[in-house]
């Protein structure tokens, strides 16, 4: 995924006015522009997960290296990813929010990370502690999932293999226009500031979040009093936050109830306790969950103190089952709101974390308030102090003090925040769909964009909303790959994946050998 807050409005003002205003440009157009002019059939923009799992799936069904190109600011795939996971304190040791057979690396799912993560083992409890894990998961033990430095090894092996580096064309694609005859023009600007205009039949768009999510309080502080130091977003570089509280002591604010929240709490506890500090740590819910809860008796999630709890992002059920079909039938405002009920925040109910949040609550350095922000205004010397807003209207807000405040709901914004998606909207015939996000068709090609012969398609939280819950998701990706390349087969620009070639390729994967 592109990293939020990288997809700045840039580049279009470097094009000539004439293609800057046309929504379909002609070959003779785009000649006299000075554009240099690149033919590639496939092209997918963003070059982070996305992008990997559709190369991976069309070299395994037959499409040479030289046919694609990733159009990226990426040295490798994983590394918007990873600079997330690290802002949001999940270092390559840690383990992540994904099960053992989604694997990144490899379509077919076997052999799982668990399975890898046995026989890597050097001892017999480290061979049988994961298959016991993977075995009794959710009954006896907490899910098992693959530590991110596991995932980003196996990428990098995958990599290697499919000769993924050899599709990198390095620099930012800030415009994709349709072709007059079929196809299409994305416009690339290199490091040295050249554009390069690749002119292709089919472009596919994984380009992720388009930037960060701050709550509108937090922005309002941060725009009037400039203070970008105490009031911080998870997933934007804070560790002068955890330096100056591991040095100092003091309160922290931290905001949110997702995954999230609970690594920043796991961090903030874990600090405390490991050198003695004096840290306060307030949690503030907005809405507090306190205990079970769903809209009938078979639809419920487990809930206490706050939080609300399941194993994965969504349900396993939308990835292969009978809420995958469910969505997938569903159209307009009926899918709209069984996705906002499979949707969510929620976190995992893992065991040790409950144990840190049990001994804080117990000895009084982890509190929790629940409220809606009135306000975010400074106080003293170092000090924010957050304004909850009474239910009585004659009675005076509670006022919270603390030395920080970290924003910890989420990563969402609008699409329009990316400049090649707005672009998309304008100029493309794309539209939204009823969350907002790019409408697609189910095998996630863009609506409304199509030019004879050739295909747009997006995939990602970009098309949230349409016939697919999970397409954040490692295991999402992978569907919605199987989708594109499917359609591309029946078009006759790969091979399908059918029985034969997914043994074949299995085996290929298995020893090492590329497609």
């Amino acid at each position: 995924m592109e990293a939020p807050g990288s997809t700045g409005r840039t580049g279009l003002a470097g094009l000539p006015g004439e293609l800057q205003h046309m929504s379909i440009w002609t070959d003779e157009l785009v000649a006299r522009s000075g554009l240099r002019v690149i033919d590639m059939p496939f092209v997918t923009v963003g070059g982070g997960l996305g992008s990997f799992v559709m190369v991976d799936y069309l070299r395994i069904a037959g499409v040479p290296a030289g046919h694609i190109r990733t159009l990226t600011v990426n040295d490798h795939p994983w590394q918007n990813y990873e600079y997330l996971l690290a802002s949001s304190q999940v270092t390559r040791d840690k383990r992540i929010r994904s099960d053992s057979s989604s694997t990144l690396d490899n379509i077919w799912g076997f052999p799982g990370y668990a399975i890898r993560e046995s026989f890597a083992a050097r001892s017999l409890r480290g061979f049988i502690a994961p298959l016991w894990n993977v075995l009794t998961e959710n009954v006896l033990c907490d899910y098992w999932t693959p530590t991110s430095g596991q995932v980003f090894r196996s990428m990098q092996r995958e990599g290697d293999r499919i000769d993924y580096w050899s599709t990198l064309a390095l620099g930012r694609a800030h415009v994709t226009r349709r072709r007059h005859g079929g196809g299409y023009f994305t416009v690339l600007t290199q490091a040295d500031g050249e554009d390069v205009a690749y002119r292709s039949s089919y472009v596919h768009l994984a380009v992720g979040y388009p930037g960060l999510a701050y709550l509108p309080d937090l922005v309002a502080y941060r725009h009037r009093f400039g203070d970008t130091h105490r009031v911080v977003n998870a997933y934007e570089p804070h560790e002068h936050v955890y330096e100056e509280l591991n040095r100092r002591g003091g309160t922290v604010i931290v905001r949110g109830a997702g995954i999230t929240a609970s690594q920043i709490l796991d961090r903030l506890i874990s600090d405390k306790e490991r050198l003695g500090t004096d840290v306060t740590i307030i949690h503030l819910f907005r809405t507090y969950v306190e205990g079970a809860h769903g809209p009938s008796r078979f639809l419920r999630r487990r809930g206490e103190y706050g939080w609300a709890y399941q194993g994965f992002n969504w349900p396993k059920s939308t990835w292969g089952g009978q809420d995958k079909n469910r969505v997938r039938r569903s159209e307009g405002e009926a899918r709209e709101k069984w996705l906002r009920t499979l949707g969510g925040t929620t976190t995992p109910r893992r065991k040790r974390w409950q144990r840190m949040l049990e001994r804080g609550r117990r000895q009084g350095f982890y509190r929790m308030h629940v409220g809606e922000v009135l306000e975010v205004v400074p106080g003293g010397l170092g000090v924010v102090v957050t304004r909850l807003k009474p239910d009585d209207p004659s009675v005076r807000p509670l006022e919270l003090e603390s030395n920080f405040v970290i924003d910890a709901t989420g990563l969402e914004a609008d699409i329009a925040e990316h400049t090649l998606l707005a672009d998309l909207l304008q100029h493309t015939g794309a539209r939204r769909n009823l969350l907002g996000r790019l409408d697609v068709e189910p095998h996630f090609e863009v609506r409304g964009s199509r030019a004879e012969p050739g295909r747009l398609y997006a995939v990602g939280v970009a098309t949230l909303g349409g016939y697919l819950a999970g397409v954040d998701t490692f295991l999402g990706l992978q569907i919605a790959a199987l989708e594109v390349c499917d359609d591309l087969a029946r078009q006759g620009f790969c091979k399908f994946i059918g029985v034969r070639r997914s043994i074949t390729q299995w085996w290929k994967w298995a020893l090492g050998r590329q497609p």
